[in-house]
């Protein structure tokens, strides 16, 4: 039997941002509903520069399940910046083999983006029309441009700890997307202009300040996976509604809520719910235009699972209709 494996070129093209987003909305709503609890991400630190992750898991709406395995490790040809390397395994509950293999790189990248596009469509205000990236590395490429998918933004504000690299991604999208694309040097500014604020910089240190963030704002926390980098601090945790991926995984891996709780600002009620709650309708996202939400996205191979079947699906139907 010829098992079926996509490299990153084929995730990358079979993998479309729109087709994604609806893929990760309903993953993350039937997750919430089967209400089946999930194995947490487990992480080997294997050196000082590395680690390597597993994170199983099953998602019954698609009858998939399967792990995805991935090192983390400093990209030599990109000091100072990560890659995710592995594979996504996804099986079939009905036969129990291996219905697909994919690159876990390329997955991670699409889907994490689009979850948090999906999101930000169920928490944003509806007249949301500026988008602040807070860094430059592949995910504010990928988030840019699901983003652009869901809301019509009119401004797009990039702030980034290099000038340079600032720079060149602004160029690089404005080009690519047509939309008009501004460096920000000052986290204050593209905070305080923003109405939807996505976080993908992985920092071990606040760079988002609650004060900084207006009424009504929507924030995407997306760039720390565990314990360990924050990229905002215990005031933005406090006072935003605070609405996870999935909740368990948020009470124990989320940094920003851990450091909020151990600081006795909030306790595990603070994570009012999960997206796919707000999905199926069960839970309220946005309850007024004032109020501040926040999306912790830490990943979940729910999304990993959904996003393999999505791409296998089309490959199959690619091949039979060739």
């Amino acid at each position: 039997m010829s098992l079926p494996v996509y490299d990153a070129e084929a995730v990358e093209r079979l993998l479309d941002y729109r087709g994604c987003i609806a893929a990760m909305r309903e993953a993350m709503r039937s997750l919430s509903e089967a209400g089946k609890p999930q194995p947490l991400r487990q992480i080997v630190r294997i050196s000082d520069v590395a680690m390597f992750g597993v994170m199983p898991g099953d998602l019954g709406a698609i009858g998939s399940f399967g792990a995805k395995l991935v090192s983390v490790a400093e990209d030599s040809a990109r000091p100072g910046r990560s890659r995710h390397q592995g594979v996504v395994v996804a099986f079939d509950a009905v036969t129990n083999g291996v219905a697909c293999i994919a690159d876990a790189e390329a997955v991670t990248t699409i889907r994490t983006a689009c979850a948090t596009a999906a999101a930000t469509d169920a928490l944003a205000r509806r007249d949301a029309r500026v988008v602040s990236i807070f860094g430059t590395g592949t995910q504010a490429r990928a988030h840019l441009r699901a983003l652009t998918q869901v809301r019509p933004f009119e401004r797009v504000l990039i702030w980034g700890r290099s000038a340079e690299n600032t720079a060149r991604l602004a160029a690089e999208l404005s080009a690519q997307l047509d939309i008009d694309i501004e460096t920000v040097t000052d986290g204050r500014e593209a905070a305080g202009r923003a109405d939807v604020i996505c976080t993908v910089s992985g920092s071990l240190e606040p760079i988002l300040l609650g004060d900084w963030v207006r009424p009504g704002t929507h924030v995407n926390l997306v760039g720390s996976s565990f314990l360990g980098p924050v990229e905002a601090d215990s005031a933005l945790v406090t006072k935003a509604r605070y609405i996870a991926d999935y909740r368990a995984g948020a009470l124990a891996q989320a940094s920003e809520l851990a450091i909020a709780r151990e600081a006795g600002l909030v306790t595990d009620a603070h994570v009012v719910g999960e997206i796919g709650e707000v999905f199926a309708g069960t839970l309220a996202g946005r309850e007024s235009d004032d109020q501040i939400t926040l999306y912790k996205s830490l990943g979940h191979v729910a999304q990993d699972l959904a996003a393999a079947a999505y791409l296998h699906t089309r490959a199959t139907w690619e091949r039979q209709t060739a």
